[in-house]
């Protein structure tokens, strides 16, 4: 593996080197890259104008963070950050200078890339979905053809600069970010396959959410008894980041489980709550849905700019938890019902 490593070392200096006024590119692909940007932007606009998609997108997101986050526990996947430092590798000499960047000292292991993954996983859901839509459509087959080459080119192009943004900060190896690239589009097209999750009952989302919360800290605590600690990847961030405030609690294995679990459960909570009900009743016309989509994303910003401190590990995780379901909560129930009740008030009005 050592060898492995040290290619993936110089295919990141290769880059830092020769492709530095790409830093913007990559620093931004590797941003969006996150299932953030899934949450707080993709799902809303999928959710009201595909309400199937936006589940499935939900799903897949999910579950593949979750599968991610065993699979780097199982595989003690190294990052290049802290490897060059600790390797015998490159013996007595000095080890190979590699550049840090505000998003390079994530505290997880690093096999197999988590980004890489989760866009994959993303974008397939994506260009599926549109990909259906113009066949049912009855999109004519030459413009098919042409749109189907079309997008699995972007989306190729767009696992390509996060791959390649995963490498420049020195976050993951090469062989990483192909391993997450894989099992991300693996990941969604199983899931895809999966009809029930589009008529899921609460209690099958309470459960779900119990189970894979239930599995990962039993599986945690297993592996402790038996003397392994799978939080030895936070004390080589500490260690070897050349800023302290670079290291994040928000990218340990921890919290990016209750955040996915949270996210779940929001969606159960609103898609059975009695105020989606009562607006999912009623037909909904174009403007409608594009105003929800517009509040829906205005108002998740101002949500994602809630932040909270990170000294008590339990309140951290709690409301982390909370911030993930209310950030589905907004999409699916509140803004809908809202924007309905404010109609139909001043429908009434003008019929006074």
């Amino acid at each position: 593996m050592d060898l492995l490593h040290s290619w993936g070392v110089e295919l990141a200096i290769h880059l830092q080197t020769k492709h530095s006024s790409y830093e913007g590119l990559f620093s931004f692909a590797s941003t969006v890259a996150d299932l953030h940007t899934a949450f707080f932007c993709f799902f809303p606009i999928w959710f009201h104008l595909r309400r199937d998609t936006g589940l499935r997108l939900v799903w897949v997101a999910v579950l593949g963070d979750w599968l991610n986050l065993v699979l780097k526990w199982v595989l003690f996947g190294e990052r290049p950050y802290w490897w060059v430092h600790e390797t015998r590798f490159y013996g007595a000499g000095p080890a190979p200078a590699l550049q840090q960047f505000p998003i390079t000292c994530e505290t997880g292991p690093g096999s197999p890339s988590g980004h890489a993954m989760g866009a994959a996983a993303v974008w397939y859901v994506m260009v599926t979905a549109l990909l259906s839509i113009a066949t049912e459509k009855r999109c004519p087959p030459l413009l098919y053809k042409f749109l189907q080459i079309s997008l699995w080119m972007l989306m190729g192009l767009i696992e390509l600069v996060v791959c390649m943004s995963r490498v420049y900060m020195a976050a993951h190896f090469p062989h990483q970010v192909i391993a997450g690239v894989i099992t991300g589009v693996l990941v969604a097209e199983v899931v895809s396959r999966q009809k029930w999750i589009y008529s899921a009952s609460m209690k099958k989302y309470f459960y779900t959410t119990l189970f894979l919360t239930s599995f990962a800290v039993g599986f945690y605590l297993l592996l402790k008894a038996l003397g392994v600690d799978l939080l030895w990847t936070l004390q080589k961030a500490q260690k070897w980041c050349v800023r302290a405030e670079w290291v994040h609690l928000d990218t340990t294995p921890f919290a990016s489980l209750l955040r996915n679990m949270g996210t779940l459960f929001g969606l159960g909570l609103g898609l059975h709550s009695p105020l989606y009900t009562e607006t999912k009743k009623k037909t909904t016309s174009t403007s409608f849905k594009i105003g929800c989509i517009i509040i829906s994303l205005l108002l998740l910003q101002l949500l994602d700019g809630w932040t909270f401190s990170s000294e008590n590990l339990e309140t951290f995780y709690f409301l982390s938890f909370g911030k993930s379901a209310v950030a589905l909560l907004i999409p699916t129930t509140l803004v809908p019902w809202t924007l309905r009740w404010i109609f139909k008030g001043k429908k009434e009005d003008k019929n006074l």
